[in-house]
């Protein structure tokens, strides 16, 4: 069994939620049987497989299968080393945290496992769910997005509940946040490691969809570093304010109008320029910058 361990990063409002249950990564908040978490009673016992129901709550739906293989030969050699937690539904128990051990565990052909039993209610479960996968290693900056707004919404908190159950600053809740408003193409790069998650923070902080990206390509065509790209944010953001200001024709775009020039824009990953009139006249322009650039928006108009 791991040592027990504190982490005084950890806000006192996650310390109450998960005394009583473990991580994939292995650290034990609350060891031992019959003891309290918070006011949560916790106890320890070894419980038929069989009788766990998954968690309805588990936000993480894929498990590396490779991984998953070596997890299961080695509890067939060593057994599990870090309990489960579960809670009690009925006759039965219902998985709190530890499903990749759970799965593992029946993989390897054990018929029991060692686990925390601690009461919880629905709203707890999912809570407790996304907060486990937040905790995960391997989550890339958008499934991390993800997971914080599922906590917002789902659980209905603030930005800043969020931070303190997490024991991190709102500002970078906030942050994480903002990268879910960024075009599909920008995410795509985020999550194929083509550019960082600091590129994409300066990405979030530019409100104009087709200068976010004009620099995405830049900074992918380039090699810029984050401080090259911020500078060019800067640059560009700066230009776009003189041009606003000396044409203001744009702005005249009702929300709903420029919300679809804005989709435009990230369809064709360039600047599209939407005009209408009040009679329902108009005409979209798209831009490009040489003959390569037209037969790449002429293969998605083909599309």
């Amino acid at each position: 069994m791991a040592k027990k361990k504190t982490k005084k990063d950890l806000g006192l409002g996650i310390r109450a939620l998960l005394s009583g249950m473990d991580t994939d990564t292995g650290d034990s908040l609350l060891a031992g049987t019959g003891q309290k978490g918070g006011n949560k009673l916790v106890n320890f016992s070894e419980i038929d497989v069989d009788e766990i129901e998954v968690n309805p709550f588990q936000p993480r739906a894929d498990f590396d299968e490779e991984a998953l293989e070596a997890l299961s030969k080695s509890i067939a050699v060593h057994g599990v080393i870090q309990p489960i937690t579960v809670r009690r539904v009925g006759n039965d128990y219902q998985l709190i945290a530890g499903e990749r051990r759970l799965r593992a565990s029946k993989r390897a052909g054990k018929e029991t496992i060692p686990a925390y039993i601690r009461t919880a209610d629905d709203q707890e479960m999912l809570e407790i769910a996304l907060i486990e996968n937040v905790q995960r290693q391997d989550l890339n900056p958008i499934e991390m997005a993800v997971n914080y707004l599922r906590l917002k919404e789902e659980c209905k908190l603030s930005d800043l509940q969020v931070a303190e159950r997490l024991g991190m600053k709102r500002s970078t809740i906030t942050n994480f946040l903002r990268l879910l408003r960024l075009p599909p193409e920008v995410k795509n790069s985020l999550i194929d490691r083509k550019i960082s998650k600091g590129h994409a923070m300066t990405l979030a902080g530019i409100e104009e969809v087709d200068i976010q990206l004009f620099l995405h390509k830049e900074i992918i065509e380039n090699g810029l570093s984050v401080r090259q790209a911020e500078a060019k944010a800067r640059q560009y953001s700066k230009h776009n304010k003189k041009k606003k200001t000396k044409s203001p024709a744009s702005s005249s775009l009702s929300p709903t109008f420029k919300q679809i020039q804005d989709q435009l824009a990230a369809f064709f990953e360039s600047k599209v320029e939407l005009k209408r009139d009040q009679k329902g006249k108009g005409q979209v322009t798209i831009p490009f910058t040489s003959d390569d650039d037209l037969n790449r928006i002429l293969e998605l108009l083909k599309k």
